[in-house]
């Protein structure tokens, strides 16, 4: 068994007919960029009702079609943010946690201790979140989930993983293993994924192998390590 494997992302994808909501971080091949995409997926016309919108630094979600919105609470949020030397990504409004907690001084960690795992009874979905922090030239990750105890949902529990960064590598968490009825939840670490030096070939990559009828939008963001420089790619399924 190869420990150290690094699959492709549309390895992981292709044959899963629902992976949920996705996060991808990670470092390009050439050791010259991070990687941050997000993917959101749907069963229902309300989870299907969505579109990605990019103001600046920030990601937000809205509604495709407003007059067929049914319950926003959980389907419409920000899900990538930047404070200063930090960039967020997350898949619910902890995002807006985690970004008030680092505003003021405290950690990821912390922030997300104030969360749990999302009251959609019986599937229980978990919150999964991450977040880069940039330093000379270079960067470090940590990626989250909170998620159920039980199939009750009488308590949560909280995972958090860091990362050093590493050329061509990348950690692909995801809300649930496949598809079913309830929801199975994400199990183990964030997968190991390969990072490809253009932006366009891993959207692609990702995109092309989600379950065509699911899925609803995906953002992929290129930053340039050296430079700053930041390059983005979004793809919405409602136009």
């Amino acid at each position: 068994m190869d420990i150290y494997r690094k699959d492709s992302m549309a390895t992981l994808v292709k044959d899963n007919a629902y992976v949920g909501r996705g996060i991808v971080i990670g470092k390009t091949a050439d050791a010259k960029k991070a990687v941050v995409a997000y993917f959101i997926m749907g069963r229902s016309e309300n989870s299907r009702n969505r579109v990605f919108i990019e103001r600046g630094d920030e990601v937000i979600i809205e509604p495709f079609d407003v007059s067929k919105v049914e319950d926003p609470s959980l389907i419409i949020y920000s899900p990538i943010k930047k404070w200063e030397n930090k960039l967020i990504v997350t898949n619910g409004d902890q995002t807006d946690t985690v970004y008030d907690f680092i505003k003021d001084g405290k950690t990821f960690e912390e922030a997300l201790e104030t969360r749990e795992f999302e009251p959609d009874a019986p599937n229980f979905t978990p919150r999964i979140s991450g977040m880069l922090t940039f330093g000379e030239k270079d960067f470090a990750y940590k990626m989250s989930i909170l998620k159920s105890a039980d199939a009750e949902g009488s308590a949560c529990n909280r995972y958090t993983f860091s990362y050093a960064a590493t050329a061509g590598l990348g950690h692909f968490i995801h809300t649930y293993a496949c598809d079913g009825n309830p929801l199975p939840t994400f199990q183990g670490e964030p997968e190991r994924v390969a990072i490809p030096d253009d932006i366009d070939t891993f959207l692609n990559e990702i995109w092309e192998n989600l379950n065509e009828q699911n899925k609803i939008s995906i953002y992929v963001r290129y930053i340039d390590l050296e430079t700053g420089a930041v390059e983005n790619r979004m793809i919405n399924k409602n136009k």
